[in-house]
């Protein structure tokens, strides 16, 4: 019961954000401008400050260090997820502009804003340092190839468009955020914890925590200029749900018993963490990143809003699968 009241929670709480942005959109209060500034501020400033302060706050070198081992599973997991996302992608024939948003929620949840509470509610405090392994590979999961791929599956570009490699696209201000605060961590810089950069720290909070109700609410601005007929469950949509709560979580799955078999066994409640985490609904800024990438974002918006609403069904049946690990 507490999973499905703890799911049911933090999901309520999401929709009543995308009810706040649909309900103000709908009421004329943003112009037509208004998405693409607020994708600009989460991309370039938002995301990046909340990447960097939430992996100093929440990582030191030695967790990152003993966790080493365990990172094999979760990366071997993404790989996997991706390898067979592309096979899907093309046997589909998956249309370019969803093609991004279609792989990403095989591979990448929304780990921060749903993962950790729900973590924290399951397993308590203990499960913590089990919840930041797979925040790690998740983010560098979500801003290197995740994000790429986005910008890849531009369905504006045709084949007279300058093939020039972009930097930008490989380096998108959130990964560097995440690298920068990589290389704190690595050269064991003082930050969080220096009394004296309380300000800069409380400001990059502060921005940070921008992310998940402008996300969701830009989702619920894209509702209301979409309508709700495009809420839909379409092939693609389907599929990419599967890949989200029965792939993902199914493959770390597999290679915990196929590592428990060949002598690399883990505790069982970090097993049921790195579970419960592949499980959780796809990312709240995909239809951020569709926008950015001029893809398809009401299929984006489509997939992430069934994800986080089927999740409060998702959750307990995972929690029944796993109690025997």
């Amino acid at each position: 019961m507490t999973a499905l009241y703890t799911s049911i929670e933090s999901i309520l709480t999401i929709v009543l954000m995308i009810a706040l942005g649909y309900l103000l959109q709908h009421n004329g209060w943003f112009d037509d401008n208004f998405g693409g500034t607020i994708s600009k501020l989460l991309m370039k400033v938002a995301l990046p400050a909340s990447i960097f302060i939430s992996v100093l706050q929440r990582l030191t070198l030695k967790k990152l260090v003993s966790l080493s081992s365990g990172l094999v599973y979760g990366f071997g997991a993404v790989i996997l997820g991706y390898l067979i996302a592309f096979l899907l992608v093309k046997l589909l024939k998956v249309k370019p502009g969803r093609r991004g948003t279609f792989i990403n929620m095989f591979v990448n949840a929304n780990t921060i804003f749903i993962g950790l509470p729900l973590n924290l509610a399951l397993f308590g405090d203990q499960a913590t340092p089990y919840f930041l392994m797979y925040y790690v590979v998740n983010t560098v999961s979500t801003w290197t190839l995740g994000a790429f791929l986005m910008s890849w599956d531009d369905p504006t570009k045709d084949g007279s468009t300058s093939s020039s490699f972009n930097w930008k696209k490989l380096l998108p201000a959130p990964l560097i955020g995440f690298l920068v605060a990589l290389v704190f961590l690595l050269l064991n810089i003082p930050f969080v914890n220096v009394g004296w950069l309380g300000f800069a720290v409380n400001t990059l909070t502060y921005v940070g925590n921008l992310v998940t109700p402008l996300s969701l609410i830009y989702i619920g601005i894209i509702l209301a200029k979409a309508g709700f007929s495009t809420i839909c469950f379409d092939r693609d949509s389907v599929v990419a749900l599967l890949g989200r709560f029965v792939l993902a979580p199914a493959l770390i799955f597999t290679l915990i018993m196929l590592g428990a078999h060949a002598g690399f066994g883990m505790p069982s409640l970090e097993a049921k963490t790195l579970i419960i985490q592949a499980s959780a609904p796809g990312l709240a800024v995909l239809p951020i990143l569709a926008t950015e990438g001029h893809g398809d974002v009401e299929y984006a918006t489509n997939v992430v809003t069934l994800s986080t609403v089927l999740f409060a069904v998702v959750v307990p049946i995972i929690m029944l699968l796993i109690q025997g690990i």
